[in-house]
């Protein structure tokens, strides 16, 4: 009797300010195959983390929820139903990006509350304040010779450094710099009116159905045990090494194994092995915890709002890499990272460190599993995954996978088989830096694309082509890259294991061709000069606004001086 009861509030179809005004009141609700969501209490026990969840507020998810779960979680989520929309949804700008939403007033029609907004500048559609640089909608009108005339006054404003008075001159240079971006990217990729979005959309999904039908969602068994096979080559050739007492290449082949399995890793946090999700988190731990000390539950809070929000650089975790690496002028502004609570701060070694990043990039890179140590260690500690749902054991399974890692790892190899301090630091280098080519796949895909904001229009498919490269390479290296060189393919199919990845690029390649989105494909040399490239412009920048400071400081202490002794009233 209770689910008749409910069953016409569930199917009631609701209006957008009626939604508008669950989400001004503190509610978490998601638009998903034209169902209303509400998952505020989904929110805490959330596999993936609250955060990904948190982007897709007042927005219609149903192609980025069914790239990334099963048809079974899919189901589960009916239950969290309250009603329907007919018709096209109008994303809204979700809370944790800016977001600005209006209480629901009774009484008062939608008519005349859609009026009001169509005759608001500020419109619920966006639910903010318009930026004089980053707000799309005015950027479209705009666009052209009024973006191209701003781009050339504010570069002539800081030609000479001499003639900068103030920081906003500066600023506005960089800001120029962006519509400039913001422009380039409107001009080369369909237009974010609703209809042409709506195209890319419907046959998007046509290519989901059609990859679905060949199969190549289906995991290939046999792939993986050619891979095992190498993984027990690699093991056995440490043990080997480490027996003769050949330290150094002991520790070469033990970050040869690292690197390797983090490819299957990444597999199993997608659920792209067996798609169950309970079998392949285990899967993830086992290895990533207990063989290589990293952790799996941090890797997929992290990993799911990349691929929701990839490129963003206030809320892509995957490119907040301050003080170390800036791919965006943006971050020389102190920028508040959504994803870490926190502001990421344009400090004084930022400001020594980035003019450099280009020439610094690789040897950054060397380091990069230590980092992740720490990400994983302030993730398990701060228990800042799910503790309740059928998650909640996954971290004291995390927690003794640790243990033993650094049991096995840091007192039976390194303590009782390496018999000198300095020869151990040198096993401990050796097989961490071993694995920076996965750190240089990781950035090559993404540092060189785009990081403009092109406003909550943008559909799914279109926003992961735009911000995400392939890297081209022969066949019998896919096993060296481990199917990450197919970053635009796997952003658009999460799920699909990485061995049909290569099937796969064809027919991607051919919905590109039909929709106008450019298929970003660079070979591995050419991708990395890119990366250069991109590394190299932000640093020109950080140089040009450091010097500028240094200008504005020193004219500011010689009109101190003067006044001082009187010169200047």
């Amino acid at each position: 009797m209770a689910s008749l009861k409910h069953a016409p509030r569930r199917d009631a179809i609701m209006s957008r300010r009626q939604i508008e005004g669950l989400i001004a009141d503190g509610r978490i609700i998601v638009i998903v195959d034209q169902k209303v969501l509400k998952v505020d209490a989904w929110l805490k026990y959330h596999p993936g983390g609250d955060k990904a969840i948190m982007h897709m507020i007042g927005r219609d998810a149903t192609d980025e929820v069914n790239s990334v779960h099963s048809t079974e979680t899919r189901e589960m989520m009916n239950k969290y139903r309250i009603g329907r929309i007919e018709g096209r949804w109008k994303n809204f700008l979700p809370p944790i990006q800016g977001g600005k939403f209006r209480p629901y007033v009774e009484g008062v029609s939608d008519l005349e509350e859609d009026e009001e907004e169509e005759a608001s500048p500020t419109g619920s559609e966006t639910s903010r304040t318009p930026s004089p640089v980053f707000d799309v909608e005015e950027n479209v009108r705009r666009r052209g010779n009024a973006t191209k005339a701003s781009v050339s006054s504010s570069a002539s404003s800081v030609s000479s450094v001499s003639t900068v008075s103030t920081m906003d001159d500066v600023m506005s240079y960089f800001d120029a710099r962006t519509k400039e971006q913001i422009d380039l990217d409107l001009s080369k990729y369909p237009s974010l009116d609703l209809d042409t979005q709506e195209q890319v959309v419907r046959k998007y999904r046509l290519l989901y159905q059609r990859l679905l039908d060949e199969g190549l969602f289906n995991c290939n068994y046999s792939a993986y045990a050619v891979e095992t096979c190498r993984y027990t080559f690699f093991f056995c050739a440490m043990l080997l090494f480490l027996r003769w007492g050949w330290y150094c290449t002991s520790a070469f082949w033990l970050g040869c194994l690292w690197h390797q399995l983090v490819f299957t890793v990444h597999d199993a946090g997608h659920m792209a092995i067996t798609h169950n999700f309970h079998f392949d988190s285990v899967t993830g731990i086992l290895i990533a915890d207990f063989i290589g000390g990293l952790s799996v539950g941090w890797w997929k809070r992290n990993h799911n709002v990349h691929h929701i929000v990839t490129n963003s650089p206030e809320h892509d975790p995957d490119i907040e890499h301050i003080p170390f690496f800036a791919i965006s002028h943006r971050f020389f502004q102190s920028l508040t990272s959504s994803f870490y609570e926190r502001v990421m701060v344009y400090d004084r070694f930022a400001k020594f460190l980035l003019p450099y990043q280009a020439y610094l990039y690789y040897p950054i890179l060397l380091f990069g599993r230590f980092n992740l140590y720490v990400l994983s260690w302030e993730y398990l500690i701060r228990g800042l995954g799910p503790r309740n749902g059928r998650a909640w054991w996954h971290r004291w399974l995390e927690i003794t996978g640790q243990v033993f890692f650094w049991y096995w790892y840091g007192y039976c190899l390194l303590y009782k088989c390496v018999p000198t301090a300095g020869t151990r630091f040198a096993y401990i280098m050796i097989s961490h830096m071993v694995t920076m080519p996965l750190h240089a796949q990781i950035t090559l895909s993404h540092f060189s694309m785009s990081t403009s904001e092109l406003g909550p229009h943008e559909s799914f498919p279109q926003k992961m082509l735009r911000t995400t490269m392939d890297i081209d390479c022969p066949q019998w290296l896919d096993f060296f890259h481990g199917g990450l060189q197919f970053q635009a393919i796997h952003h658009l199919f999460p799920r699909m294991p990485r061995h049909n990845f290569r099937r796969a690029q064809k027919l991607v390649q051919e919905f590109c061709d039909d929709v106008g989105i450019p298929y970003a494909l660079y070979g591995f040399v050419d991708g990395s000069k890119e990366v250069i490239s991109r590394l190299d412009e932000v640093g020109r920048q950080a140089r040009i606004l450091a010097k500028c400071q240094r200008t504005i400081a020193e004219r500011g202490d010689i009109l101190h001086d003067l006044k001082d002794i009187g010169t200047l009233d």
